[in-house]
């Protein structure tokens, strides 16, 4: 099969196409022949860095979506020729390639109404931003959220979210991307280049500050996203906590949260991994019933895939990029 692959830890550009054995799924898992794979910055991020149980050359690539080639033994309620999209366990080979094993446990089954590429899109952002909203704030009709990052992936789909749970929606993004992110579920849409986001959130929650914040951008952001929430907030961490320094005990009783969705094949809780295919489930119904956009914005080849991790890397990218394999 063709495969992306890396030789060793390094940048993206180091990725090369070759040809690879088909992997063998193990009595758990299922084989898909790979029809389409989301790129998400966590891809270039482990290239960076690699990880202690990689075997190399290794291929890349947590969200897949395809058809079931062949399943495991001890596989019982899915089967070869379904439609099914996952999000997969960043220690093992991933979808830059034609065929792909995973984890019986964490799949979804594809509606028959959406496309491979619209499903691939959903996985690492679109299920982070549904643990956000739902399972770690378990947010509340009425009440008032931040979102950094709006314009980006896990942005883009916790502002669909925080719309169709009823809340007043705030989201800082660069002023080209407002009119993008208003279509998505803004109220408001900051600038964080040129406005002070603390002080724009006071003024417009007549100081008290917002009920929930969902940080995509990092520690930094994390951190100064502590003063912008009242007694009782809660903060949702999607990419590094904050300065926990900062935090006075017993003052504001504020409610700290990290979403980590490798941690549930990573953990090996059978439980977490389900709870995966579940939140598929729920996101592809969205999607089909017209109340989700899938946010691609951009239809990239397997060969195109480093080009489009460094459009991610740098940041010029908006929405999601999903490369189509095969067919």
């Amino acid at each position: 099969m063709k495969a992306l692959c890396l030789d060793k830890p390094g940048p993206i550009e180091s990725l090369y196409l070759t040809d690879r054995e088909e992997p063998t799924p193990k009595s758990d898992e299922i084989r898909v022949q790979v029809r389409a794979v989301g790129l998400n910055p966590v891809d270039y991020k482990i290239a960076r860095t690699g990880h202690p149980a990689w075997q190399f050359p290794f291929i890349l690539g947590l969200d897949v979506a395809g058809i079931i080639d062949s399943v495991g033994e001890n596989v019982r309620e899915l089967s070869p020729g379904q439609r099914v999209v996952y999000h997969g366990d960043l220690s093992k080979p991933g979808g830059f390639a034609q065929y792909a094993a995973t984890n019986a446990r964490a799949v979804s089954v594809i509606p028959e109404q959406l496309s491979f590429t619209d499903a691939a899109a959903l996985p690492c952002a679109g299920y982070t931003a549904f643990q956000a909203i739902h399972k770690k704030l378990k947010v509340v009709s009425g009440k008032t959220i931040l979102i950094h990052g709006g314009a980006g992936g896990v942005g883009g789909f916790a502002l669909q979210l925080s719309r169709l749970a009823n809340l007043k929606v705030f989201t800082t993004c660069s002023r080209r991307n407002f009119e993008y992110v208003m279509s998505l579920g803004a109220d408001q849409a900051i600038d964080y280049n040129t406005e002070d986001v603390a002080a724009q959130i006071k003024a417009a929650t007549g100081g008290r500050g917002v009920d929930y914040i969902v940080d995509t951008a990092g520690p930094e952001s994390a951190t100064a996203s502590l003063a912008m929430l009242p007694f009782g907030g809660a903060l949702v961490c999607c990419a590094g906590f904050p300065d926990f320094s900062k935090i006075i005990p017993f003052k504001s009783a504020l409610s700290i949260h990290e979403v980590a969705l490798g941690g549930a094949h990573l953990s090996g809780d059978h439980q977490a991994q389900h709870e995966l295919a579940h939140i598929g489930t729920k996101m592809l119904e969205l999607a089909v019933s017209g109340s989700l956009n899938c946010l691609v914005e951009e239809i990239i080849s397997l060969e195109e895939i480093p080009v489009g991790l460094k459009k991610l890397a740098e940041r010029h990218a908006r929405g999601k990029i999903v490369a189509t394999v095969g067919d």
